[in-house]
C-alpha cells in the first residue's frame, strides 16, 4: 500500500512539473509574441516617418506665405501602400501607445481583428476600419483590441480620467488624402450592438443631430463641442467589460 502511495504521489510530482513547465512556457510564448508585435509596429512607425526637408539656418526667418497652415501629410504611408493594399491610413494620439496603421477590407471587415500587417495569425490585430464606412462618411468608426499591456487601443479606458483626457484631446486620422485631426469630445459606454454602431451616414441634418444628442445622452464625459451637421466624425471602439458586452467609445469631431 505504502509503495502504491509513493508511485501516486511520484505521478502527481511528475505531472505538476510538466504544468509548471507548460505553464511557463505559455507564458514565455505569449510575452515574446506581445514583445515581437510592438517591434513590428515600430518598425512600421519608423518606415512611415517623414525626414526633416527645411534646411534653414536656425536664425534665418521662414519667408513661406503658409506659414500658419498645417502640413498635408506627417508620414509617408506609401511604402504601408505598397507592401499591403489593404491599409488605408495610421491612427495616432500623439504622446501614446496608440500609433498603428489602420486597415480597411469592405469584403471581409473583420479580416486583421486576428492579423497582423503582414496577414500573419495574432492575437492583437490591427486597428480596422468598420466595412460600411468610406472616407466620405459622416462617422468613422476604427476597431481596436482593448489589450492588457496598452497596445492597441488599450489604453482607451485611461479618457474616463480628466488629466488624461487634457493631455491627449486630440486624435490624427492620416490617409492618402492627408493628415486630419479630430477633437475628442465625448466618451461613451454601451453595449456592442447599441444604435451608434449603426450610424455610418446620416440622411439629413435631423438624423445627424439626433444621433449625437442620443449618444451625447449616454456618455460619461462630455466636453462643450457640439459638433456641426457637415463635420466628420471618428468613434475609436474597443471592449470594456467584455464579460457583459460592453463596448468603450471614445469620439471625436473634425472642425478643420
Amino acid at each position: 500500500m505504502a509503495k502504491i502511495r509513493k508511485i501516486s504521489l511520484a505521478a502527481v510530482s511528475v505531472l505538476l512539473s510538466a504544468l509548471l513547465i507548460l505553464s511557463g512556457f505559455m507564458i514565455y510564448k505569449e510575452l515574446s509574441d506581445r514583445q515581437k508585435e510592438k517591434e513590428d509596429f515600430a518598425e512600421l512607425a519608423e518606415l512611415v516617418q517623414i525626414e526633416p526637408s527645411d534646411n534653414r539656418h536656425p536664425d534665418e526667418p521662414n519667408t513661406s506665405d503658409d506659414d500658419d497652415t498645417e502640413p498635408a501629410h506627417r508620414r509617408d504611408l506609401a511604402p504601408l501602400f505598397a507592401q499591403n493594399g489593404d491599409c488605408i491610413g495610421w491612427i495616432c494620439i500623439p504622446d501614446t501607445e496608440v500609433d498603428y496603421p489602420v486597415m480597411h477590407t469592405p469584403k471581409n471587415p473583420q479580416k486583421y481583428l486576428r492579423r497582423n500587417f503582414y496577414g500573419e495569425y495574432s492575437v492583437s490585430g490591427v486597428p480596422f476600419l468598420d466595412g460600411r464606412c468610406g472616407m466620405d462618411s459622416d462617422n468613422l468608426i476604427i476597431y481596436g483590441h482593448n489589450m492588457r499591456n496598452d497596445t492597441m487601443f488599450g489604453s482607451l479606458p485611461k479618457y474616463m480620467e480628466q488629466d488624461y483626457r487634457q493631455a491627449h484631446p486630440v486624435i490624427e486620422f492620416e490617409t492618402e488624402a492627408g493628415c486630419a485631426e479630430y477633437t475628442v469630445f465625448a466618451v461613451v459606454t454601451v453595449k456592442k450592438y447599441d444604435d451608434w454602431y449603426g450610424f455610418i451616414k446620416a440622411a439629413d441634418r435631423e438624423e445627424y443631430e439626433k444621433q449625437l444628442e442620443t449618444i451625447r445622452s449616454k456618455a460619461l464625459y462630455c466636453a462643450d463641442i457640439i459638433p456641426e451637421y457637415g463635420c466628420q466624425l471618428l468613434t475609436l471602439s474597443t471592449c470594456y467589460d467584455s464579460a457583459n458586452d460592453g463596448r468603450l467609445l471614445i469620439i471625436a469631431v473634425n472642425t478643420q
